[in-house]
């Protein structure tokens, strides 16, 4: 347990402008008055201070966001050999407390005191390699929305005004070009005039985002080749997947197993049978990015490999539900992946 192995477990509530620090010994005694920070460099050197100047043996920061506001903080405190775990949010029931920085602060030193060590979540690395792949891969899901609602904007146009194009299927590249060199016709009359150059503006704005979401795809995997590049020798695995495994793995040692890895990517099987019938769902929960990457492999595997069409038609032969069959590749490969990525040190 974290009371046996620390003397002192600090909650850290995390915000844009003010850390809040409590200190709680290992028998969940407050140990003095919680304090505040500014979140500027001297700020944080500060309250790195004060956790040294008021703690004495091994001590725990239990931090909420270290991948965003608590960022810095969390590095800060790792490089000087603290040992920090991020926690969750304290669900509804605990709030009868009510709702303040040291309140929260308190929850989290509390909610950490009480775990197992097996359990404590280590935070990501967000250095080097790994903050540029989380960085990339944040963008990438934006251009991907813009290009999308523009996509669907110039579809919407085309087909209510015409314009001479068949558009009842998807628009294809070659469509998209055409429409982007579109000018003005003499015989537009003013409102055709407008929506001739909305649609133009519209379809170099997709084109401009493929560009973009092209050059992305490159600097992914540049950085993968040089965190993982034995990711891309693994059938289904490409840039963007990769990229994504490593930035959710993290680093040797944070997820605890192969099966605490399937639970994180949302892939651990629940029972849900009923009366006669003996079934499996998926966990819904974990990180719903690696559960779509880890889909996307499955999904190649499923139609391009031939190891796995074996499977397939193996399992097809017991009586197997092609949905029941996805789901214990899905289940084989998270196992597969995650014994790859620790095997290696990255």
């Amino acid at each position: 347990m974290v009371s046996q192995q620390f003397s002192y477990v600090i909650g850290v509530d995390t915000h844009a402008k003010t850390h809040t620090l409590v200190a709680l010994d290992h028998l969940g005694g407050k140990h003095g008055t919680a304090q505040t920070f500014p979140t500027t460099p001297p700020g944080l050197k500060r309250a790195q201070a004060w956790i040294e100047r008021e703690t004495t043996g091994p001590v725990l920061v239990a931090m909420e966001g270290t991948g965003s506001y608590g960022a810095q903080f969390c590095d800060l405190l790792t490089a000087a050999g603290v040992r920090v775990t991020e926690t969750r949010p304290p669900k509804r029931g605990v709030r009868r407390a009510g709702k303040t920085d040291p309140i929260d602060a308190e929850h989290a030193a509390r909610y950490a005191l009480a775990l197992p060590m097996e359990h404590l979540i280590t935070p990501r690395n967000h250095a080097g390699h790994h903050a540029a792949l989380t960085v990339l891969l944040t963008a990438r899901a934006a251009l991907k929305k813009a290009h999308s609602a523009s996509n669907n904007r110039l579809t919407a146009l085309l087909r209510g005004y015409g314009f001479g194009l068949d558009v009842r299927l998807a628009l294809t590249a070659e469509q998209i070009k055409v429409v982007a060199a579109w000018r003005a016709h003499r015989n537009d009359d003013v409102g055709m005039v407008t929506i001739r150059a909305e649609a133009a503006r519209e379809a170099r704005e997709i084109l401009s985002r493929q560009a973009e979401l092209t050059a992305n795809e490159k600097g992914l995997l540049k950085h993968v080749k040089a965190l993982a590049p034995y990711l891309l020798l693994e059938h289904g695995v490409g840039a963007i997947v990769a990229a994504q495994l490593i930035v959710s793995w993290s680093h040797q040692g944070r997820i605890r197993s192969e099966a605490a890895f399937a639970r994180f990517a949302g892939i651990a099987p629940i029972p849900a049978s009923s009366g006669n019938t003996i079934r499996y769902r998926l966990h819904r929960g974990g990180d719903r990015a690696l559960n779509t990457a880890i889909w996307v492999t499955t999904f190649y595997r499923y139609h391009h490999d031939l190891a796995t069409a074996a499977y397939v038609e193996k399992r097809t032969k017991e009586g197997k539900t092609p949905k029941e069959i996805q789901r214990v590749l899905k289940r084989y490969i998270a196992r597969h992946l995650f014994r790859v990525l620790d095997n290696h040190t990255t």
